[in-house]
């Protein structure tokens, strides 16, 4: 990372123009430095000074001591000019009315500015102004009450102004953060008053001075009293005068460090002095703000700092407890946060860094996740139910000991707990194995636009971990006891997964209201009692149980054949009950090799195919298209491109590879069966698979431009609209 030493060498580097990604500017004095639009990402700006120039600091505090003095003179004098304005030759009942009407609503106005704050209120309160100066004025003649009335209307409008500018010039020496400026612009508050007053009082023939000092020392206490509390509650972002607070802000702002519009994506402001600098309609993804000093004297419109909650949590990482329901995270830097109890509901946390945060019971219902690093979280106790997660969402080293597929109620305090045995926990890496299929088959569905709360039902499933190595024997005779004793349950083994017979985790899916901790803990303690059987007797119940129901023999052949690959994750559907459903698998090992376990239905087991076998396979259907028009031959030609561009993607898994090859299969006999409404609906879902297969790869690769150029021409050959 390139260090900038000095305010000279910054400013020297921005006027050539060079860039200034990545570069470390901690502890730097970057006050007055324009930044605006500039490419900024992943700067250091740790410990930096913004804000204008020292020169212009000095400026803007001699601009606001004139204007504090010149209001409160003009607040002072109004109220000593309208008191003495009072013609004495005015009836009593005129002069009632002429003074309480304007007089009730200078109260209304701070009733409803202490109450619900100024915003739109200005805008009412100039209307009703503007009536009241226009209807007498429309009125036939112009008595003493109608003059009278003018007058304090006249006055009540200068007095509003004078307070708006008041509130402004103090909140505006607040947000400059300088106790003295403070005392200062008070000091002038208080300077203009007595001038005000003699000048306005000057005039005094027909009303007593003692009244004209009255009214003005009234008018004066108004402007102060309203500009100092509502000056401390605008900087304390009570959203009742944020719109004082944007005004000052903008004033003080001015010439200050500017990041208008600028990259600052993965930008370092640790421990900043972020005091009057502008980040509007700046890109601030994943942009570090912790322990940053006055980012709420910054101008931030058009970014997420601008909401009090958040810039809250990104400035001290601190969100336990809270409520962030529906809210939109995105992009935000929270690693490390604290943000145990939490609830995220409906929440938009998409690539945000959440890199080692404590996300301990935090409620993640809903929660958009995508490109999310979660790395190194903690996720105990979370509850997980329909959150939407990606390929792209990084789980790497995650803690977790348990987590919840759906929110707790009073009837079942406890749902769906993983692992399912209230009395386990998950061991290291569990978690990520647990979640890895979840992400696949959610990417799938997502390119095939399927609806995800229907999905979510799939994963309604009970897992089931082997630390130590697993008996396919004892396995299959556990489960199909579990499925006896469980019918309701309606037990379908869907995955199976590990590393070798070291690590292995059967995943089967459960209907109805089926308690899983008890499934769990009546599974492992029958797996233990047959596992702990000699081998003999074990073998003997298995073939006695077989001969009643063969399929339990496919199921010990379909653990004993993945387990002897390094790495494996099937997929199946394979019933424990007296349905015998239709299964479709397939089986990857780290060296490349596909075990094919499809169509299991009466034990059988298919051996162990390679990506050679599946490619002659791919050849063969490719081979068997008519070459008796030009469109059959063009389409032979695409698909042989497509297999070749498979086989030569370097960025293709091996299982990924095989289940790419085997959709060019399926298009291949699409391609010979035209008229066949079966393999025109099988065509379709291939093409959308293999347009699955690119979304999770660069879009550089040769495999992906492959595809955009090959997968479009082969759908208008095959007619599939």
């Amino acid at each position: 990372m390139t260090t900038i030493s000095d305010h000279k060498n910054l400013r020297r580097r921005l006027r050539e123009g060079r860039l200034l990604d990545g570069i470390d500017l901690s502890s730097a004095d970057i006050r007055g430095v324009n930044f605006a639009s500039l490419s900024l990402i992943a700067t250091n700006f740790e410990g930096v000074h913004t804000g204008p120039s020292f020169g212009w600091n000095i400026g803007l505090s001699v601009g606001l001591l004139f204007l504090s003095t010149i209001v409160s003179l003009i607040s002072a004098y109004i109220g000593a000019f309208v008191a003495t304005a009072i013609p004495i030759t005015a009836t009593v009942t005129g002069k009632v009315f002429a003074v309480t009407a304007p007089s009730l609503l200078f109260v209304a106005f701070i009733g409803i500015a202490l109450w619900r704050g100024f915003g739109n209120l200005m805008w009412g309160f100039a209307l009703a102004i503007t009536a009241a100066i226009t209807i007498p004025l429309v009125l036939p003649t112009m008595n003493n009450t109608k003059l009278i009335f003018l007058i304090f209307v006249f006055g009540l409008a200068v007095e509003i102004t004078a307070v708006v500018a008041g509130t402004i010039a103090v909140t505006a020496a607040r947000i400059l953060s300088d106790k003295w400026m403070i005392a200062l612009v008070i000091l002038a508050i208080l300077a203009g008053a007595p001038l005000g007053t003699i000048s306005g009082a000057e005039g005094a023939t027909e009303t007593p001075v003692t009244l004209a000092v009255m009214a003005a020392v009234l008018t004066f206490l108004v402007l102060l009293g309203l500009s100092v509390y509502i000056s401390k509650q605008a900087v304390a972002d009570d959203s009742r005068y944020s719109l004082i607070r944007k005004i000052a802000i903008a004033v003080c702002s001015y010439r200050g460090t500017s990041f208008q519009e600028a990259n600052l994506t993965n930008a370092n402001f640790t421990a900043a002095k972020l005091k009057q600098a502008d980040f509007r309609q700046a890109n601030l993804t994943r942009a570090r703000w912790f322990q940053s000093i006055d980012l709420s004297k910054a101008r931030t419109t058009g970014t997420y700092l601008d909401n009090p909650k958040i810039r809250q949590l990104v400035v001290t990482l601190n969100g336990q407890d809270q409520n962030f329901d529906h809210m939109d995270l995105r992009g935000l830097n929270l690693q490390g946060a604290n943000l145990a109890d939490a609830s995220f509901i409906g929440t938009k946390l998409s690539e945000a860094t959440l890199e080692g945060a404590n996300l301990d019971r935090a409620k993640l219902v809903q929660t958009q996740l995508y490109c999310a690093n979660l790395s190194g979280a903690s996720l105990t106790g979370a509850i997980i139910q329909d959150w939407s997660i990606s390929t792209d969402t990084r789980f790497d080293g995650v803690k977790c000991d348990y987590v919840y597929m759906q929110l707790p109620t009073k009837a079942d305090p406890d749902p769906c707990r993983k692992p399912d045995n209230r009395n386990e926990n998950f061991e290291p890496g569990d978690f990520a194995d647990f979640i890895a299929p979840i992400i696949k088959t959610l990417n799938l569905y997502q390119t095939q636009n399927v609806d995800l709360r229907v999905v979510a039902q799939q994963f309604k499933t009970l897992d089931l971990f082997h630390h130590e190595g697993i008996d396919p024997a004892a396995a299959a005779v556990a489960l199909k006891q579990l499925a006896e004793h469980y019918p309701e349950a309606n037990l379908e083994v869907v995955a199976l997964e590990g590393r070798g017979d070291d690590k292995v985790r059967l995943q089967a899916k459960v209907k109805g209201i089926a308690d899983r901790s008890q499934l769990s803990a009546e599974y492992f303690a029958a797996y233990r009692e047959m596992s702990a059987m000699p081998y003999a007797d074990l073998q003997s119940l298995l073939a006695g149980m077989a001969e009643k129901d063969e399929r339990i023999r496919s199921l010990e052949n379909m653990v004993t054949t993945a387990i002897k690959s390094d790495k494996f994750y099937v997929e199946t559907v394979y019933s424990l009950g007296d349905t015998v459903t239709e299964k479709s698998s397939i089986n990857i090992n780290a060296g490349g090799d596909i075990g094919s376990l499809s169509g299991i239905v009466g034990g059988n087991v298919s051996g162990v195919m390679n990506l050679g076998t599946i490619s002659g396979n791919v050849t063969n259907s490719i081979g068997q298209l008519p070459d008796d028009s030009a469109e059959k031959a063009e389409l032979k030609a695409l698909l042989q491109q497509l297999q070749a561009a498979i086989e030569a993607e370097p960025a293709l898994e091996p299982g990924d590879k095989a289940e790419a090859l085997t959709q060019v299969q399926v298009l291949a006999e699409a391609g010979q069966n035209p008229e066949d409404d079966a393999m025109q609906k099988a065509a379709k879902t291939a093409m959308k698979i293999l347009k699955g297969t690119t979304a999770g790869l660069s879009e550089t690769t040769t495999f992906v431009t492959e595809c955009a150029k090959l997968l479009p021409a082969i759908s208008s050959l095959l007619l599939l609209l």
